[in-house]
């Protein structure tokens, strides 16, 4: 397990660096984290499996840090302490235990891992992976979009001549 930066207090964020994505877990004390993970019918499927991001439900679950970790890095990342001030720590834990268990919608553009955190903390299910993905997704289609345009007009030019 590679962490970096602070340990980890009661309520804050932590930021789990998966292959090709990151997953998003809030930190409840005692080493425990309560997170997102896929429901029992994928057998084998934990929070780094890819599975985890297929499944349109999920099951609200509090596990060992270092087991929803696994070999990956992670850090504590209050992402939005700057947009929004976080709700109080024994709220955030209570809401964050109450949920323990239950079985929620999933869904990875509006209700994902990092959605359901930012909720704890926040009170506002907030995803800046998904908005810069889809911001850096526009910037790429326009990209191209500006290529093609470029093509038809340099081809358009050339049967003039």
């Amino acid at each position: 397990m590679a962490e970096f930066g602070e340990e980890p207090k009661p309520g804050d964020l932590i930021q789990i660096f998966r292959i090709g994505y990151e997953h998003w877990a809030l930190y409840v004390g005692n080493g425990y984290v309560i997170h997102l993970a896929p429901p029992s019918e994928y057998p084998g499927a934990g929070s780094s499996s890819v599975f985890s991001v297929l499944s349109n439900r999920a099951v609200v679950k509090r596990e060992r840090l270092k087991d929803v970790v696994g070999g990956c890095r992670y850090r504590v990342n209050n992402l939005l302490d700057d947009k929004y001030t976080p709700r109080p720590v024994n709220h955030i834990i209570y809401s964050a235990k109450a949920k323990v268990g239950q079985e929620i919608e999933y869904s990875l553009l509006r209700r994902n891992c990092e959605h359901f955190v930012t909720d704890l903390r926040y009170g506002v299910p907030e995803c800046r992976q998904v908005r810069d993905a889809v911001v850096a997704t526009g910037i790429a289609g326009a990209g191209l979009a500006l290529v093609a345009a470029f093509a038809l007009m340099a081809r358009n030019n050339k049967q003039k001549q």
